[in-house]
C-alpha cells in the first residue's frame, strides 16, 4: 500500500467512525459497530471497510445490512470531509479476524492451563518419592539393561 492510500484509509476510518457514532440513527445498529481496518484500492476507487459488531450472528448481519444501506450517505459525507473530488465507493465487510484471534487466545489459554496442571502433577510426584529424585538418576534407571559388549 502506498503512503497516500494508507493516509486515505486512516482518514476514512476516522471519518466513518464519527459518521456512524453521531449521524446514523438506524435501529439495526445495536451492537455499536467498530471499524477495525480500511483497505483502499490503488486507484482510490473502492474502500473496503472491515467492521466488528458485538452480538449474535443475526444482530451482526442486521448491523452490516444497515451499514451497507447507509453507504451512499456516508460516501456523500466523506466527499465533503476529504480533499478529493469524489470519495471511494464504500464496501462493508464483517471482520472475521477478531473472531479468529479470540479462538487462538482461547486455545493458548487452554494449553497453558494443561501445562500448569502437568507441572503440578510432576511436583506432587516428586514430593511423594523424594529418594529417587535426590540421587539425580531417573527413577527407572535400575531397570535399564547393561550396554552390550563390544
Amino acid at each position: 500500500m502506498s503512503r497516500r492510500t494508507e493516509r486515505l484509509a486512516s482518514t476514512i476510518q476516522q471519518e466513518l467512525a464519527q459518521i456512524i457514532l453521531h449521524e446514523l440513527q438506524d435501529p439495526r445498529l445495536q451492537g455499536f459497530p467498530s471499524i477495525t481496518r480500511v483497505k483502499v484500492s490503488p486507484d482510490l476507487a473502492i474502500a473496503d471497510v472491515y467492521v466488528t459488531v458485538m452480538g449474535t450472528p443475526g444482530a451482526q448481519n442486521a448491523a452490516l445490512n444497515a451499514l451497507r444501506h447507509s453507504a451512499g450517505l456516508m460516501r456523500t459525507r466523506l466527499t465533503k470531509a476529504l480533499t478529493m473530488r469524489t470519495a471511494p465507493f464504500i464496501k462493508f465487510h464483517l471482520d472475521e479476524s477478531a473472531k479468529k484471534e479470540i479462538e487462538i487466545l482461547d486455545l493458548i489459554r487452554k494449553a497453558s492451563e494443561e501445562t500448569a496442571e502437568l507441572d503440578r502433577q510432576r511436583a506432587e510426584a516428586a514430593q511423594a518419592d523424594p529418594q529417587s529424585h535426590q540421587s539425580g538418576n531417573p527413577p527407572d534407571s535400575s531397570a535399564d539393561p547393561p550396554p552390550p559388549p563390544q
